[in-house]
C-alpha cells in the first residue's frame, strides 16, 4: 500500500543504511599476483606475451565433442540390447536367418529413434564460447591495439567502454584508456554470470567477470584470468564433467538384469540337462547335438528377451515429446519425459525464471501531500532520455505506461504542458539528474532532481521520516530513488515528493506455478546469486516460505556432508550463489535419493541444468543454458511446467504399465517352457515364438495414446515391487497355461509332440499358442492402473488393436495355415477364457498394491539402507505422535480455560442482573 506523512514531516539526522552488495571474490595466487604489476601505459612485451601464452594457454574454451558415430553406437549399449545382440549372434551361428533379420531389425529401430529424438545441433561448450567477445582493445608494446581475445593473457591491460563484452577476468584499475583518472563506477550487467538482478557498480581494485556487458563507464583493466580459469571457465568445467548415465537409463538396466539373470540360468539349465541327457541319443535324431540344443535355448531366448521393451519405451517416450512440444515445452533428451514425473524437487534461478529481469516501479513513498501521478511525472521529467541505463529506462517505462498526459503524444519527447528549458544529465561525483521546468499553462518555472536517496534527502534538508522508509526499502532488497522539486517562485527551496522503489519483480503465473506444483508434491527451491534481502522479498511475493540461507550454509568446513544436505532439503531456498554452488546444491540432493529438476536462463544456471536429472532452459535463455537443458521451454514463465509434469506423469504411467506387462509376460513364458522343455522336451515352434513376440509389442506401442490415470504425487519406479508383482501374476498365468496344456491332452488327445509329426497330430501347438499369445496379452488391460481395471478405461484405439490382435490370432489357428487348424469352438473357448483371466488377475494385483509398503519390502529384503530408512521412519512417527499428543493436550487445556472463563462471564452477568433487579425493586 502508498505510504504517506503529513504535510510537517520530521527533519533529523537520521542516516541512511548502505546495503552491502556481497560479491564472490575470485582468489589470486601469489605466483600469478606477480604477473598483475603490468605498467598501465606500456602494456605488456611481445616476449612476455609468448611465455605468458604457453604457461597459460589461450583465452578460450576448451572444446570437447562426441563423435557422432560413436553417440548411435552408444544406443547399442545396456543390459537388455548385449541380450539381445547375444541372441543375435547365436542365430546367425546356427543359421536361423528369419530370427537374425528380426532381432537386427528391432535393434536398429530402436537405436535409431533414440538417435534422432535426441540429436542436438551444438554443444553446451559451443554455446558458451559464442557468450565471449571476439575482439578487444589492449596495451601492447606501449601502443593501444585491437586483437582477438584468444590472445589474451593474464597481466594484459585492456580498456572496457560502453557496450563491451569483458574478454576474460580483470582487476578494474581506476584510470581511463589513457591514463587519466576516472571518477565514476563502471556499470557492469552481470545477470547472466550470477543472477543478480541489477546492475552492479564497481570501481578500483573490484573484479570484472569474463561474459559480462558493460552499461556505463569505461576504465581500464588488468587481467587476472583466462580460458578454463575463469568464472565462466569453470562453468564450462563443470558442464563438460557431468556425464553421469540417466535415471531411465538405470532402470531399464535393472530390469534388464534380472531378466538376463533368470534367462541366462534357466538357458544353462536346460543346456547342460540336455547335453547329458541325450547325450547319445539312441534314437537317431541327433537331439543331444550341441547346435541342435543351441537352436531349441535360442527359441526360448529370443522370445523370453523383452526385445521391444526399449523400443515401446522410446515410441511412447517420443510421443509424449510430441504432445508437450504442442505445449511448447521442447524435449530435447528422450528419457528427460519419463525422468520428469519422478521429480520430487524443483531447484529454479530467480532472475529471468521466477521474475522478469527487468526493473519496474513498485508501490513508492510519497511526502507532503504528493500523489503516485506526481512522482511519476517529476521523475520522468528529471529522467535522461535515451539513456541505456536500466534505472532510467524502468522510470520512462512506467511514465508512460500509467500517466494519460505521455499517452497518444506527437511527439515521444515531448511532455504536454510543460517544457525542459535545461538538463544536468546524471554525474557520479553528484549523483544525480537535474531539470529546469517551465509550467506552458502558468508561465512559472520549477526544478526537479532525481538522484541517490541521501542526495536528495540532503537537498531538502534532511528528513527522518524518508530516511526510515528508505532504510525499510533497503531491508526488503528493494532499490530507491529520491525524487524533490522546487517550490514555487524559488530555485533554492527544494521539497520531497518521495522515494521510488523499483525492483525485479515476480512474473504474473509464477506464484500460481508454484502453487501448483507444490499440489503436485514438487517442492520448489529458489536457488539465485543475488542478494539474499532480495531473495527473501521476492519468496515473500510468491507465497513462498523466507527460509532462505546465503551461499555460505553449502561450504561451511564446521558442518558435515550429512548436515549441508539436510540444509538443503529443509530451506527454501539459497542466495549469494555461484555456479558452483548451484551444482553443488543438485549434487547433494540427487546423493539424498532425490529426483531433481533445474531451471534457469543464464550461464551461471549451465552446470547446474547439465548436472540436474531434468535441465529446463526458459523462455529467452541464452545458448549456453539451452545447450546444457534436457528440456527448453518456449513460453515466458515457468507455467508450462506444470503441463510437462501432468504429461510426464501420463507417459509414467504407460510405461510402468508396459513394463509390468511385459516383465509378467517374460516370467510366465520363462516358467512354462523351462518346465516342459525339461520334462517333455516340448516347445512351439521358432516361428510361432517369434510371431507372438513381435506381433503384441507392436501391439502395445499404441499405449502411447491410451488414457492414464496421473499421480497427484511424483512417481516412483519401484524395482523390488515391480518383479514381485510380475512374478506372482507369472506364476498365475503359468497355472492356466498348465491346465490348457493338460486339459486339451489328456482330455483331447492332443499330444506334445515334435514338427516331425503330421499336422493334425501337433494341435496342441495352435492352441497353446493362441492361449500363451492372449492370456499374458489382455493383462495389459490390468496393469495400466494400480486400481481395478474398472476406474479409468482404457482408450478405444487401445482397446481395439489389443482385442484385434488377438483376433487375428484366433483366426490363425481356426483357418490354419502357420499353425495346424482346431475347432472353431475350442478356440474361441481358449480366447474368452484369456480375457476373463485378466479380471482375476486384476483382483489378485489390487490385493498386492493394497498389502505393499515399504516397510514390507526391508523386512523381506532388509538391505543396511532400508533398516536405516525404516527406522527414522518409525522414529518420525513416534516424534510426530508426541506432538499430536502435545497438541491435544494444549486444545484440551484451551477448552477447560474457555469453559472456567464462560462459566465465570456467566456468574457475572447474573450478578450484574440481580444487581439491577435489587435497584429497581
Amino acid at each position: 500500500m502508498t505510504e504517506k506523512i503529513e504535510e510537517t514531516h520530521t527533519k533529523g539526522n537520521l542516516e541512511i543504511e548502505e546495503a552491502e552488495h556481497h560479491e564472490h571474490e575470485d582468489e589470486i595466487s601469489p605466483e600469478l599476483e606477480a604477473l598483475l604489476k603490468t605498467d598501465p601505459k606500456v602494456g605488456l612485451t611481445a616476449s612476455e606475451v609468448a611465455e605468458r601464452l604457453a604457461q597459460f594457454g589461450p583465452n578460450e574454451l576448451a572444446e570437447v565433442k562426441r563423435n557422432p558415430l560413436l553417440k548411435f553406437l552408444g544406443y547399442f549399449t545396456g543390459a537388455i540390447a548385449y541380450l539381445i545382440e547375444v541372441a543375435c549372434i547365436i542365430s546367425a551361428v546356427v543359421k536361423d536367418w528369419l530370427d537374425f533379420g528380426i532381432i537386427l531389425a528391432l535393434l536398429l529401430v530402436n537405436a535409431c529413434i533414440g538417435f534422432i529424438e535426441e540429436s542436438k545441433a551444438e554443444s553446451a561448450l559451443d554455446a558458451l564460447r559464442q557468450t565471449l567477445a571476439l575482439k578487444t582493445r589492449c596495451w601492447r608494446d606501449g601502443h593501444l591495439v585491437e586483437l582477438d581475445v584468444s590472445a589474451l593473457v593474464p597481466g594484459d591491460v585492456i580498456v572496457l567502454r560502453l557496450g563491451d563484452i569483458v574478454p576474460a577476468d580483470g582487476r578494474l584499475l581506476g584510470i581511463g584508456a589513457t591514463g587519466e583518472a576516472t571518477e565514476g563506477d563502471l556499470l557492469i550487467d552481470q545477470s547472466a554470470l550470477t543472477g543478480e538482478a541489477f546492475p552492479v557498480a564497481k570501481n578500483k581494485g573490484k573484479t570484472v567477470y569474463s561474459s559480462s556487458i558493460v552499461k556505463q563507464g569505461q576504465q581500464m583493466a588488468v587481467v587476472t584470468k583466462t580460458g578454463g580459469n575463469t568464472f565462466i571457465g569453470r562453468a564450462a568445467n563443470l558442464i563438460s564433467i557431468t556425464t553421469e548415465e540417466g535415471h531411465f537409463q538405470k532402470i531399464i538396466n535393472r530390469i534388464g538384469n534380472f531378466l538376463i539373470l533368470i534367462t541366462v540360468v534357466l538357458v544353462l539349465i536346460i543346456m547342460v540337462y540336455q547335453l547329458v541327457h541325450f547325450h547319445g541319443d539312441p534314437t537317431g535324431q541327433n537331439r543331444g547335438n550341441f547346435l541342435n540344443i543351441l537352436r531349441k535355448v535360442l527359441v526360448l531366448t529370443v522370445a523370453a528377451i523383452p526385445v521391444g521393451l526399449p523400443t515401446v519405451m522410446s515410441v511412447t517416450m517420443a510421443v509424449g515429446a510430441k504432445q508437450l512440444a504442442a505445449k511448447k515445452v521442447i524435449v530435447k533428451r528422450l528419457t528427460a519425459v519419463e525422468e520428469m514425473a519422478s521429480v520430487s524437487v524443483l531447484c529454479s534461478d530467480k532472475t529471468g525464471t521466477l521474475t522478469l529481469n527487468e526493473l519496474t516501479f513498485d508501490e513508492p513513498y510519497l511526502a507532503n501531500e504528493f500523489t503516485s501521478d506526481d512522482i511519476l511525472l517529476y521523475s520522468y521529467l528529471a529522467a535522461e532520455a535515451g539513456a541505456n541505463d536500466p534505472i532510467e529506462l524502468a522510470v520512462r517505462t512506467a511514465a508512460e505506461e500509467q500517466l494519460e498526459i505521455l499517452k497518444n503524444r506527437t511527439h515521444k519527447h515531448d511532455v504536454p504542458g510543460f517544457k525542459v528549458t535545461s538538463f544536468l544529465p546524471f554525474n557520479p561525483s553528484t549523483k544525480l539528474t537535474q531539470a529546469t521546468i517551465t509550467n506552458l499553462e502558468t508561465q512559472s518555472s520549477f526544478k526537479v532532481a532525481k538522484g541517490a536517496p541521501q542526495v536528495i534527502i540532503r537537498l531538502v534538508g534532511g528528513d527522518d521520516d524518508a530516511v526510515r522508509a528508505v532504510n525499510a526499502l533497503a531491508k526488503r532488497g528493494l532499490r530507491a530513488l529520491g525524487v524533490a522539486r522546487t517550490v514555487d517562485g524559488n530555485f533554492d527551496q527544494w521539497e520531497l515528493v518521495g522515494m521510488i522503489s523499483l525492483i525485479d519483480p515476480p512474473r504474473p503465473d509464477s506464484a500460481e506455478t508454484i502453487r501448483r506444483c507444490n499440489n503436485m508434491g514438487v517442492s520448489v527451491k529458489m536457488i539465485t546469486g543475488d542478494q539474499l534481502i532480495i531473495a527473501k522479498e521476492v519468496a515473500h511475493r510468491l507465497g513462498m516460505q523466507r527460509v532462505m540461507l546465503d551461499a555460505g550454509h553449502l561450504v561451511d568446513a564446521d558442518k558435515s556432508e550429512d548436515e549441508i544436505t539436510e540444509h538443503c532439503i529443509r530451506a527454501d531456498g539459497f542466495a549469494q550463489v555461484i555456479p558452483e554452488h548451484k551444482y553443488r546444491v543438485v549434487e547433494l540432493l540427487q546423493k539424498r535419493g532425490l529426483l531433481v529438476g533445474m531451471t534457469g536462463d543464464g550461464v551461471n544456471d549451465a552446470p547446474a541444468l547439465k548436472k540436474a536429472n531434468v535441465g529446463i532452459a526458459v523462455h529467452g535463455c541464452t545458448d549456453a543454458a539451452r545447450s546444457a537443458a534436457d528440456i527448453v521451454l518456449l513460453a515466458p514463465g515457468l507455467s508450462t511446467i506444470v503441463d510437462g509434469l501432468m504429461t510426464s506423469r501420463a507417459i509414467f504411467q504407460r510405461m510402468r504399465s508396459y513394463a509390468l506387462y511385459r516383465i509378467t509376460s517374460t516370467v510366465h513364458f520363462l516358467m512354462f517352457f523351462f518346465i516342459v522343455v525339461m520334462v517333455y522336451d516340448w516347445s512351439l515352434p521358432a516361428d510361432l515364438l517369434i510371431l507372438i513376440c513381435i506381433l503384441n509389442d507392436l501391439a502395445t506401442l499404441v499405449i502411447s495414446v491410451d488414457n492414464a490415470q496421473i499421480s497427484v504425487h511424483p512417481d516412483k519406479w519401484r524395482i523390488g515391487q515391480l518383479i514381485t508383482m510380475s512374478i506372482v501374476l507369472g506364476l498365475c498365468l503359468t497355472a492356466l497355461s498348465f491346465a490348457h496344456f493338460f486339459f486339451f491332452w489328456k482330455h483331447y488327445g492332443y499330444a506334445p509332440v515334435d514338427d516331425s509329426h503330421p499336422k493334425d497330430e501337433r494341435r496342441l501347438e495352435s492352441i497353446m499358442y493362441l492361449h500363451i499369445s492372449s492370456a499374458p496379452h489382455f493383462v495389459i488391460f490390468s496393469t495400466r492402473l494400480t486400481g481395478y481395471f474398472w476406474e479409468n478405461l482404457p482408450s478405444p484405439i487401445f482397446a481395439a488393436v489389443i482385442i484385434g490382435t488377438q483376433i487375428i490370432a484366433l483366426l490363425m489357428v481356426i483357418f490354419g495355415g502357420l499353425t495346424p487348424k482346431v475347432p472353431a469352438g475350442q478356440a474361441v473357448v481358449v480366447l474368452c477364457i484369456s480375457f476373463a483371466y485378466f479380471v482375476v488377475l486384476d483382483f489378485v494385483k489390487v490385493q498386492l498394491f493394497k498389502s505393499w509398503s515399504f516397510e514390507l519390502t526391508a523386512t523381506l529384503v532388509p538391505t543396511a539402507a532400508r533398516r536405516l530408512k525404516l527406522a527414522n521412519r518409525k522414529a518420525s512417527k513416534i516424534q510426530q505422535a508426541r506432538v499430536w499428543n502435545s497438541i491435544d493436550q494444549v486444545r484440551k487445556v484451551a477448552v477447560m480455560t474457555a469453559v472456567v472463563s464462560s462459566f465465570q462471564e456467566r456468574k457475572h452477568v447474573e450478578h450484574a442482573e440481580h444487581v439491577a433487579v435489587e435497584e429497581v425493586k
